[in-house]
C-alpha cells in the first residue's frame, strides 16, 4: 500500500484515514447492499425509548489526531419490564454538510437503522447484565479518535444506543438512544471566521428611588437578590469567573456596576413596611475587584443605564412627550459610571434591542442618543437574497448606522433549561457544530458576531464559557472585538433593508412596557420638574429619582408587568411622600373684628433640606367684602430651612360685614400650583356689639347734657327776670349755678363730640375717631383671632 504521504495536498493521518474509509465502504458494499434491504423491509424498533440514554459528557469537545474521545452519561430504564443482556454502543453517523442538516437532529426518539450510523463495536462498548425499572446505570466509553473512521473535515453525528431485550421482546433491539455533534477540524483552516463574543453582565432593577436622609443618602434595595447573584456559585459570579478566562467583549449594564457599588457602603433593604440593614458589603467588594482586573485589557461595551427598552420606547414611548429625554439621560450617564466603577473607557457607540429584533422605528430610536451602530439579529434581519452563506455581520442600513448583525443560531445556543448535563453537553456540542458548518460554507474570510441572552443562568454561563473556550481553542476560529466586527467591511450581497413594523414578533411586541406605563412615567417627571425647582440641593432628589425612572423603563422588565407596575407605583409614592412634606398647615375659620388686621399663614417643611424660590399667596374669594394687600390677594416669597416652620402675615381690610373664604396656596416662581391649597373662612364683624355700646352710652350721655343745660339756662333767665334783667348781679358775686367748669360735663362731652358748649369758648378741635374699637379681651368662640 502507498503511503499516505504520496497523496499530494493530505496529511499522512488524513490519507490514512480516507484509505482506511475507502477500502471498508468497496470491502462492505455487498453486505451493505443486503443490510439496506433489510432495513427497508423491517420497520423501526418498536421499542426505541423503552430506555433514556443521556450523554452528560464528551471530551475533547473538538477533537483532533491522536486524541481519545470519551462518552460518559447514564442509562434509564423506563419501562416496568428488567431490560437483559444490555450494551451500550458508541454510532458514528454521517457527516452533516449543513447547518440545516445540524438542526435537523433530532437529540432523541426512536432509533433510525441507516440513518443513526454503524456502530464502533469491538471492546469499545460498555455491558449491563440487567437493568432494573427506574434505575439509572453510568457508563463510560473511550475510543481512539482513530478508531472513529472520520473523514474529511466537518461536523458528524455521533450517537450513544442502548441494545438489549426484555420479557416481553426476547430480542436484542436498541432501546434507547441519544445523538449529539462532533466536529471534525484536526488541522488548522485555510480560511477562519472572525469571531466577536458579546459577554453580557447584565441584571434585572434592584435599587429603589429612596435613600436616607443622612449626608451620603443611604441607597434603599428592593430586596437582597443581587447579593445572591453575585455571591459565589450565584449568576452573576458564575459570568465573572468564567468569563474573565475567555477572550470576549464585555458588554455591561452601569446600573449593574452602581448597584453593586452602593452595596460595597452602607444600604439599606426594604422589609416588610421598614427597612433593614444590608450585610454582603465583602461580597460586593470582592466582586468589583474581580471584575475590574477582568475587564482590565478587554473591550467595554457600556449600555445606557438600566438597560432601556428600546422596542418598547419606539412602539409606546415616543407617544408620550419627554420619554426619548430619559434614553438620552441613561446614554450620558453610562460612560461616567462605567469609568468611575471600573476604571476603563468603554464604548458607547452601540444600541441593543431585545434580541436583536429590528424595525424602521426602533433603528430611529436607538440611534437618537448618539449610537450610530444597532447590534440586531440575522432572524430578524434575515438574508432576502439568497446566499449560500452566512454574510459578515456588519451591514450599512443607511443614515450612518450601522447594523452589526449577530448570527442568530450561535446566540441562541445556550437558552432553556441546561441544569442537566446531558442538556448542557448537547447545547456545547451543537454550537461548535453549527460554528464549525458555518466556517465552511464558503472559501472567504467573514466576521461573526454572537450575542447571548442578556440574563444568562448560572447553568446558561457555564455551558456557554465551555463552547467559546473550545472554538476559542479550536482550528477554524479567529477572535475579534465587537468594535472589530462592525468596522469590518460589509458584504456587497449581504442584505441592508431593516425589516418592516409589521414583522416584528408578536410574542415580543406583548413583552413590551405599555403607552400607559410611559405615562405614569412622565407624570412622575412632571411632578419631580416642579418639585426640584424649591429645592436648595436639588442633586439629592433629581439624581435617585433620575435613575429610578430609567429603571422603570428596564429591558428586564419583560415578562414581569406586574413587578413593574409595583416599581412605578413605588417612585411615585416615594416622590409624593417627599412633596407632601413641604406644605401649609390647616386653619381654622378666623374672626376680622375692625376695619383691618393681619392673617398668619404658616409653611412647614419637613424635609431635611432648605427651601426656596416659593411663592405664598393668600386670596380673597370676595374682595368687595375683604381685601388681602391691595386687591383680591398678596404674594410673598418663602424660603424655609429643612425642619423649620416659617410664619407669614398678609395685611387685611375690611370693607363689609360678613363671611368671605380665603385660599391660600404655594407657587413655584415659574407660577405652577404647589402642593393643595388651605381654605379658610374670615367673618368679617366691623362694628362690634362693645362698640355699639359705647357709642349708644355717649349718646345717651350727650342728651343727658343738653337736657341739664337747657334746665340750668331756663332757671338763669326766670332769674334774671324777677332781678330786673340780665345786668343785675347776685349780691353774693356768684352765678345760681356756679362758673361752667371745663372739666364738667361739657367739657367732657365736647371733647368726645367736637361741639363747642358756648358761642364765647375758645374752639377745641376734636380728637379722630378711631377706625376700629379696641380689641376685646373676650373669647373670640370657635373661630381664630387674627393679628391687628
Amino acid at each position: 500500500m502507498a503511503e499516505a504521504a504520496d497523496f499530494q495536498g493530505m496529511s499522512p493521518s488524513p490519507a490514512r484515514r480516507w484509505l482506511r474509509r475507502t477500502g471498508a465502504l468497496l470491502a462492505g458494499a455487498p453486505l451493505l447492499a443486503g443490510l439496506l434491504q433489510l432495513s427497508a423491509a423491517a420497520p423501526a424498533s418498536a421499542a426505541s425509548g423503552t430506555v433514556s440514554v443521556d450523554i452528560d459528557t464528551l471530551t475533547p469537545n473538538v477533537p483532533t489526531d491522536g486524541d481519545t474521545v470519551t462518552v460518559s452519561g447514564t442509562v434509564t430504564n423506563d419501562s416496568k419490564q428488567t431490560v437483559t443482556d444490555a450494551q451500550v454502543d458508541l454510532r458514528v453517523g454521517p457527516e452533516l454538510n449543513t447547518r440545516s442538516e445540524i438542526d435537523g437532529v433530532a437529540a432523541g426518539g426512536e432509533f433510525k437503522p441507516g440513518l443513526d450510523g454503524t456502530i464502533v463495536g469491538g471492546k469499545y462498548v460498555q455491558k449491563f447484565s440487567k437493568l432494573a425499572p427506574g434505575v439509572a446505570q453510568n457508563f463510560s466509553i473511550s475510543v481512539p479518535v482513530d478508531e472513529l473512521d472520520l473523514g474529511s473535515d466537518g461536523v458528524y453525528q455521533l450517537g450513544v444506543s442502548l441494545t438489549g431485550q426484555t420479557s416481553a421482546q426476547q430480542w436484542q433491539q436498541v432501546l434507547g438512544i441519544q445523538r449529539t455533534y462532533l466536529p471534525w477540524q484536526p488541522e488548522e483552516a485555510d480560511t477562519k471566521t472572525k469571531t466577536a463574543v458579546l459577554w453580557p453582565l447584565v441584571s434585572t432593577v434592584h435599587m429603589t428611588a429612596e435613600t436616607g436622609s443622612n449626608a451620603q443618602q443611604t441607597p434603599v434595595f428592593l430586596d437582597d437578590d443581587l447579593a445572591k447573584e453575585i455571591s459565589p456559585g450565584g449568576r452573576l459570579e458564575q459570568l465573572l469567573s468564567l468569563g474573565k478566562s475567555l477572550d470576549v467583549t464585555w458588554v455591561i449594564d452601569p446600573d449593574l456596576l452602581a448597584s453593586v457599588d452602593a452595596m460595597t457602603r452602607t444600604y439599606r433593604v426594604q422589609s416588610g413596611n421598614g427597612t433593614v440593614a444590608g450585610t454582603h458589603q465583602a461580597v460586593a467588594k470582592q466582586w468589583l475587584a474581580e471584575l475590574q482586573d477582568a475587564v482590565a485589557d478587554k473591550e467595554v461595551v457600556a449600555l445606557p443605564f438600566a438597560d432601556p427598552d428600546l422596542a418598547s420606547l419606539a412602539h409606546n414611548g415616543t407617544m408620550v412627550s419627554g420619554s426619548l429625554s430619559h434614553l438620552k439621560e441613561a446614554t450620558d450617564v453610562a460612560a461616567t459610571t462605567v469609568q468611575t466603577v471600573l476604571h476603563v473607557t468603554p464604548s458607547t457607540d452601540f444600541a441593543w434591542p431585545v434580541n436583536g429584533a429590528v424595525d424602521p422605528s426602533i433603528v430611529k430610536v436607538a440611534t437618537s442618543a448618539g449610537a450610530d451602530k444597532v447590534i440586531a439579529r440575522s432572524d430578524s434581519l434575515e438574508e432576502t437574497a439568497g446566499l449560500p452563506y452566512t454574510p459578515s455581520a456588519a451591514r450599512p442600513i443607511g443614515g450612518g448606522t450601522t447594523a452589526v448583525v449577530a448570527d442568530a443560531r450561535l446566540s441562541t445556543a445556550f437558552q432553556g433549561d441546561l441544569t442537566s448535563a446531558s442538556a448542557s453537553t448537547l447545547a456545547v456540542q451543537k454550537f461548535l457544530a453549527s460554528s464549525l458548518a458555518l466556517n465552511q460554507q464558503v472559501d472567504k474570510q467573514r466576521s461573526v458576531v454572537i450575542a447571548p441572552q442578556r440574563l444568562a443562568t448560572a447553568s446558561q454561563a457555564q455551558a456557554m464559557a465551555a463552547a467559546v473556550a473550545a472554538l476559542q481553542g479550536g482550528t477554524w476560529s479567529q477572535n475579534q472585538t465587537l468594535t472589530s466586527a462592525a468596522a469590518a467591511k460589509p458584504d456587497a450581497s449581504a442584505t441592508t433593508k431593516v425589516p418592516s413594523a409589521s414583522a416584528y414578533p408578536a410574542k415580543l411586541r406583548r413583552q413590551e412596557l405599555s403607552k400607559l406605563s410611559f405615562e405614569q412615567i412622565a407624570a412622575v417627571r412632571d411632578k419631580l420638574d416642579k418639585f426640584k425647582v424649591i429645592l436648595t440641593d436639588q442633586s439629592r432628589v433629581v439624581t435617585p429619582f433620575g435613575r429610578a425612572m430609567n429603571r422603570e423603563m428596564s429591558t428586564s422588565w419583560r415578562g414581569r408587568p406586574a413587578e413593574a407596575q409595583n416599581y412605578r407605583d413605588g417612585v411615585r409614592n416615594y416622590l409624593n411622600t417627599l412633596t407632601s412634606q413641604v406644605k401649609l398647615i390647616d386653619k381654622s375659620d378666623t374672626k376680622l373684628s375692625g376695619r383691618s388686621a393681619t392673617i398668619p399663614v404658616t409653611v412647614q417643611n419637613n424635609l431635611v433640606q432648605g427651601v426656596d424660590h416659593l411663592v405664598l399667596r393668600l386670596t380673597s374669594t370676595s374682595p368687595t367684602r375683604l381685601k388681602i394687600g391691595d386687591g383680591d390677594y398678596e404674594e410673598q416669597q418663602v424660603a424655609v430651612n429643612g425642619g423649620h416652620s416659617q410664619t407669614v402675615k398678609f395685611t387685611t381690610s375690611a370693607q363689609a360685614n360678613g363671611q368671605t373664604e380665603v385660599v391660600a396656596q404655594l407657587f413655584t416662581e415659574d407660577g405652577q400650583a404647589y402642593g393643595d391649597p388651605v381654605r379658610f373662612d374670615v367673618k368679617v364683624t366691623e362694628f362690634t356689639a362693645t362698640v355699639m355700646l359705647v357709642i349708644g352710652g355717649g349718646f345717651l350721655l350727650l342728651v343727658l347734657a343738653g337736657f341739664r343745660m337747657y334746665k340750668q339756662r331756663k332757671r338763669a333767665a326766670e332769674r334774671e327776670a324777677a332781678d330786673g334783667g340780665p345786668d343785675g348781679p347776685d349780691e353774693a358775686g356768684e352765678p345760681v349755678d356756679g362758673p361752667q367748669n371745663p372739666e364738667g360735663p361739657e367739657g367732657r362731652l365736647s371733647e368726645e363730640s367736637g361741639i363747642r358748649p358756648g358761642a364765647d369758648d375758645p374752639q377745641q378741635p376734636s380728637d379722630p375717631t378711631p377706625d376700629t374699637a379696641a380689641e376685646s379681651a373676650d373669647p373670640s368662640g370657635t373661630g381664630e383671632r387674627v393679628d391687628r
